[in-house]
């Protein structure tokens, strides 16, 4: 079982939680979503629908937890080749807390650090966590997510919007 870095609201670790306990507890713990784009457009996946939530939700290209003892950079390595079978540069961009109830007894509340890299190689996804991905120029996922924000994860509404604004350098 996944151990994950529970921390406060300045991310310092205050201890360590099984994934399934910190989740059905609502803990704040470590998170990370990395965005992937190039020449104006977004790799963005369908989450896989028997996912234990936001399972059909579009998301950013790969999002997870550090685990217990594993750092930002080697957990982000790890879960881009376990997700998408990749491996690129990427940089932190910024970070935010979110809370999301999802059920009585179901939360996500994370101390999210958002990264970004710039990839134009294959993509070979895990079908466990993925089940479609594609690549979208940033106006049409503008307007998508406006038209339709029930169809998008609740880190991504909060997310997705800041990438844009900081790749197009719009204010």
């Amino acid at each position: 079982m996944d151990e994950l870095i529970l921390v406060d609201l300045f991310d310092n670790e205050t201890g360590s939680m099984d994934k399934t306990n910190a989740h059905r507890l609502g803990r704040l713990h470590r998170a990370f979503s990395v965005f992937i784009v190039h020449e104006g457009k977004m790799l963005i996946q369908r989450r896989n629908k028997n996912k234990y939530h936001s399972g059909g939700l579009w998301a950013n290209a790969c999002c997870s937890h550090p685990r217990k003892g594993e750092t930002l950079e080697e957990a982000t390595s790890r879960r881009l080749r376990e997700e998408l079978g990749i491996s690129c540069n990427i940089e932190e961009l910024f970070e935010f807390v979110y809370f999301s109830k999802y059920s009585e007894e179901l939360f996500e509340y994370e101390y999210d650090h958002v990264f970004l890299g710039d990839y134009t190689g294959s993509l070979s996804f895990n079908e466990e966590e993925i089940e479609e991905l594609r690549w979208i120029d940033f106006q049409e996922l503008e307007e998508e997510m406006l038209a339709k924000p029930e169809s998008f994860s609740s880190w991504f509404m909060i997310a997705a919007p800041r990438v844009m604004r900081i790749i197009s350098g719009r204010k």
